[in-house]
């Protein structure tokens, strides 16, 4: 039989796993299993030749228990109801494990931004939030940059948001710049956690990332700066990265700096002279210490998790490992961190960047930083107490953590 992989049915099958450990109340397990509400939206946008195209979005709102929903917003050009489903439920137990007051929601649009003017993008930005703009508010669901959006069109939506509104409204919306209220220290946040957590995986293992090899499968924003904090704060050899189109592989070491100026001038990593050419597919099989999958869902299945390598496997993308291919990687030789506590940095900050919006004071960004680890290194160690007490994969365990937070919050509203 071959292997699932709908995002939102993996979504469901962790749960379910998870729920079966805890001997969750069957009402109560239902209730996790989907969405609060979800809102789907067709959009017609006039393009910069004059003729007019038809986009279809959407934003799901999984849970609110904890408090107002909270998650990205992806342009893609193979975007799903269910990738989004299944997103905002990861986001559901992201905030969850980072104890941050927040639920988990996540938004799309069907769209290929590449090929897209940037008065196009404006347009299909307003366009989202005039439809969307009715459940979002400070109170309700804050957006945020995800695949293929950016702080410029975060800023287009809050100016939208704000002119729907009549006044300004800078806590609709993180992940903007700086001037409109943005955090310091927002931009890499993803990959800061995760490499908090990559350093408290290697101190459990007795392992020196002082020299220690990474490899990167994915190069946006979270795969970037993973290359330069790795090799800054941990001192590791980024040894491969690649993104769409390919991957370079160089097992003495890349220059994380020169491979994103590289990426910047040709539009890729591939054909970087420091390396040779490695696909998507062979980095994730590399001998390396640290994997970091920054990409899509997906990556590691049940087909190639006996031919990883990596003795830590960084989770930087959401839902890079299916259920079937956990069940091969948890076997001693493998510590894998899941994608919801791995890569939860960035959901921190953005929660850093509401609470400024609130009170309209803003942290310099060392002190974001601070907190930044405070609360990736006190999540992480929750996860591993649980993954030792309840002797299961580090996955189950954040579900535990996570979902157990949940469910109280559902009780004590009266809900089940």
């Amino acid at each position: 039989m071959s292997e699932e992989l709908n995002p939102f049915e993996i979504a469901q099958k962790q749960l379910d796993a998870a729920a079966a450990i805890m001997q969750l109340e069957p009402a109560l397990h239902e209730l996790l299993r989907w969405p609060i509400r979800e809102l789907h939206v067709t959009l017609p946008v006039r393009m910069d030749d004059g003729s007019t195209e038809i986009f279809h979005g959407y934003r799901v709102q999984y849970n609110d228990s904890r408090g107002p929903t909270k998650g990205g917003l992806r342009f893609h050009p193979h975007e799903t109801i269910d990738t989004v489903r299944a997103l905002a439920a990861w986001m559901t137990w992201k905030t969850a494990v980072m104890d941050i007051p927040l639920g988990g929601g996540k938004g799309g649009i069907i769209c290929n931004p590449k090929v897209m003017s940037p008065g196009e993008l404006e347009r299909l930005s307003r366009a989202y939030i005039r439809q969307v703009g009715r459940i979002l508010g400070e109170d309700m669901d804050v957006p945020a940059p995800d695949v293929y959006t950016t702080p410029q069109i975060m800023a287009w939506m809050m100016d939208e948001y704000a002119f729907m509104r009549g006044h300004n409204v800078p806590g609709v919306i993180t992940g903007k710049p700086l001037p409109l209220g943005g955090s310091a220290g927002r931009g890499d946040a993803t990959a800061r956690g995760g490499m908090t957590c990559v350093r408290e995986a290697a101190k459990l293992l007795g392992l020196a990332t002082a020299g220690a090899t990474m490899a990167i499968q994915g190069f946006g924003n979270a795969g970037q700066y993973a290359a330069i904090l790795g090799a800054e704060l941990l001192g590791m050899r980024i040894a491969a990265v690649s993104d769409s189109q390919g991957g370079v592989y160089n097992p003495a070491g890349l220059d994380p700096a020169a491979l994103i100026v590289h990426k910047l001038e040709t539009g890729s990593v591939v054909g970087f002279p420091e390396g040779d050419a490695v696909t998507n597919a062979e980095l994730l099989e590399l001998d390396v210490d640290v994997l970091a999958p920054a990409a899509l869902e997906n990556q590691i299945t049940a087909e190639n998790a006996a031919r990883i390598k990596a003795k830590i496997v960084a989770e930087l993308a959401n839902g890079p490992t299916t259920p079937d291919a956990d069940a091969v990687l948890y076997d001693g030789q493998h510590y894998v961190i899941p994608d919801f506590l791995c890569n939860a940095g960035g959901v921190t900050v953005s929660y850093f960047e509401q609470v400024q919006n609130a009170y309209g004071y803003y942290w310099k960004e060392a002190q974001v930083h601070e907190l930044l680890d405070e609360k990736m290194t006190t999540a992480f160690q929750a996860v591993a107490q649980t993954a030792d007490d309840y002797h299961i994969d580090n996955r189950m365990a954040a579900y535990i953590v996570a979902v157990g937070r949940v469910a109280e919050a559902c009780k004590l509203r009266g809900w089940v």
